[in-house]
């Protein structure tokens, strides 16, 4: 492939990005740099824990995403009762031509983008059948093993104020996450936007459907392909190492799939900007989705009162 070739098709990937963007837009206020990681997970074909406060739009936003990409999605609301069974699936007794014989009804799981919401309110039982759907793309009930339709992703949410009743994460388990994303409030213009757009209307915008399974398939191919200087690679050890040992800061850092999920969403964010290699700015600005929850912090960082944003950012400008 020439080099002209490969910026062509890589100026043509942006602009199909730029024109996804805007009917998400139509539908959803704001939250660029969000919707830009939900996006780069999708590349990826990696889960994200989504983090905010009620009241955001998250389930309208990743909705929304499923609809212009024509994925099937299912939403699951987490409670302290749900079994594993009610996401997974079961088998039902049922009569046919006379006889009765076991059929299994699909849960939840067997969708393309399944939204798992305030996932730390499920027991851990539950949670952790989530993990083989997560890793392994496939679901075990009883002796058999059913595959899920790809491309399949887990965008988990979870409430950080609301925490009486709930069962948090246990970092091996967050670490199945590539991306933890902080969903904020949105500033007073893109709140009066919300006001102006939907305290008149009823009915949501009408989004076109902008891009199909297979070539979702063939770019999320096509992602791994964007170049990385060994430079950078090496910027990227050196940072994720530096989680590991500087102690005063961190009390335990992150493993090296955080250096390869750092690699990967770096060429994802590239790519989705029309870029055709990775820079330095690209590992910045997705360095804090891929660690933030890949790390914690020591008792003297908690005294001050720092975050582990606050932790990266330290990091980052030492590197």
């Amino acid at each position: 492939m020439t080099p002209a070739v490969h910026l062509q098709q890589v100026q043509n990937i942006k602009t199909m990005f730029s024109g996804l963007k805007t009917e998400i837009n139509k539908v959803i206020v704001g939250q660029d740099d969000v919707i830009d990681q939900i996006l780069v997970a999708i590349m990826c074909d990696a889960n994200a824990l989504l983090e905010s406060y009620p009241g955001l739009g998250k389930t309208l936003m990743v909705k929304t995403l499923a609809d212009i990409m024509d994925l099937k999605f299912s939403r699951i609301q987490s409670t302290p009762d749900l079994m594993p069974s009610d996401i997974t699936g079961t088998y039902v007794l049922e009569e046919k031509k006379g006889e009765k014989q076991f059929t299994f009804q699909q849960g939840p799981l067997f969708a393309n983008i399944v939204l798992a919401d305030e996932i730390n309110r499920a027991t851990p039982k539950t949670q952790s059948a989530l993990l083989e759907a997560m890793q392994e793309k496939q679901v075990t009930v009883g002796n058999n093993t059913f595959k899920l339709d790809m491309p399949f992703f887990v965008l988990a949410t979870q409430n950080p104020i609301d925490q009486e009743g709930t069962y948090p994460l246990p970092e091996a388990q967050t670490d199945r996450f590539m991306l933890k994303i902080k969903v904020d409030y949105p500033n007073e213009k893109d709140e009066l936007e919300i006001i102006d757009r939907y305290a008149s209307e009823e009915k949501f915008p009408n989004v076109r459907k902008f891009l199909a399974k297979d070539s979702l398939l063939n770019l999320q191919k096509y992602c791994r392909q964007v170049p990385i200087s060994d430079d950078l690679k090496k910027k990227i050890v050196t940072l994720v190492n530096k989680t590991r040992t500087n102690k005063d800061l961190i009390e335990y850092g992150a493993s090296p799939r955080a250096s390869l999920g750092l690699v990967l969403a770096s060429k994802a964010y590239a790519l989705i900007n029309g870029r055709t290699y990775v820079s330095l700015d690209d590992v910045k600005k997705m360095a804090y989705p891929v660690l933030r929850h890949r790390i914690i912090l020591s008792f003297k960082a908690e005294r001050e009162g720092r975050t582990s944003d606050d932790a990266i950012s330290m990091l980052l400008e030492k590197l």
